[in-house]
């Protein structure tokens, strides 16, 4: 029976719009409301996208994130860090403002470092011709992001949508000693062209490259356009962590926030493991 509790983080909505769930939370009352029972249901960890409401677009702007940490933490305790633009209108640094500016007011621990590009493409669309977008991470920008890491103490979340992202996300980390751990997140799809589909195989991939590079850090499952049913037993064996939400459930998949974290509480208990609260996580990382 595994003996480390599992951390379980929630993406709460992600860039799409209700275009994709009519549950998504865009407002900062829904959000903080979805938030609050995340944690209270068994979430150690939250990520979060902010809106404009009257629009119904995303807005990047630290006070939207500001609202969202603030009204969450007033209820429950709970790691909670924000997403990054998706194009690099300001170079480097300028890329990270938000960050920058919540990280000045203690309201950050982890930040979003994706230490590589990746096309971002609908596997159904390619036989239509119809290209996908390109989300792009220079190495200036991942630099920025871990100067920043570094400076203010914060734990980079690494989205590994590649093998070669871990190897970059490895040398990162070596570039950068004083920065905090690092958490490998793999992104797994069933929906986009990226990465592995959720099979062990798959995982096996990624853990035996980690092994091999002799990198020890927490690492979890999770993706885009996929559910990570298929792995949770094996992910909570071999000592992973758990993510799930909004931003990652495939189509026209009836589950909310809620209904998924209580899933994945289900699931982890089922493998033998137990959910981790927001201080587990801080004792681990800070060990």
């Amino acid at each position: 029976m595994p003996e480390h509790k599992t951390w379980l983080e929630v993406a709460l909505n992600g860039p799409w719009g209700k275009r994709r769930h009519p549950d998504l939370p865009v407002t900062v009352a829904k959000i903080v409301a979805d938030g609050i029972a995340c944690v209270e249901a068994g979430a150690a960890i939250l990520h979060v996208h902010p809106y404009d409401e009257a629009t119904g677009r995303q807005e990047h702007d630290w006070r939207i994130y500001a609202w969202i940490i603030e009204g969450i933490k007033a209820r429950v305790d709970a790691i909670i860090y924000p997403t990054i633009p998706t194009t690099n209108e300001s170079d480097g640094r300028g890329r990270f403002s938000e960050v920058e500016e919540l990280a000045k007011r203690g309201l950050l621990e982890w930040a979003a470092v994706d230490p590589g590009s990746v096309n971002l493409t609908y596997l159904d669309s390619i036989a239509r011709h119809k290209p996908g977008f390109l989300y792009q991470n220079p190495d200036a920008d991942i630099l920025s992001a871990m100067e920043l890491a570094q400076e203010f103490r914060l734990n980079a979340s690494y989205a590994i949508y590649e093998p070669g992202f871990a190897r970059a996300g490895a040398a990162f980390e070596q570039a950068f000693p004083d920065a905090p751990k690092a958490i490998y997140r793999f992104m797994f799809s069933d929906g986009y062209s990226f990465g592995f589909p959720p099979k062990s195989f798959g995982l096996q991939a990624y853990l035996s490259l980690l092994a091999d590079m002799a990198v020890d850090a927490p690492w979890m499952i999770a993706g885009l356009l996929v559910g990570i049913e298929p792995l949770i037993e094996e992910t909570v064996q071999n000592g992973g962590h758990i993510r799930v939400g909004l931003e990652d459930a495939p189509r026209n998949d009836g589950r909310n926030n809620l209904q998924w974290v209580n899933f994945a509480v289900e699931g982890i208990e089922a493998a033998g493991g137990q959910v981790a609260a927001a201080t587990d996580v801080r004792h681990v990382l800070a060990s």
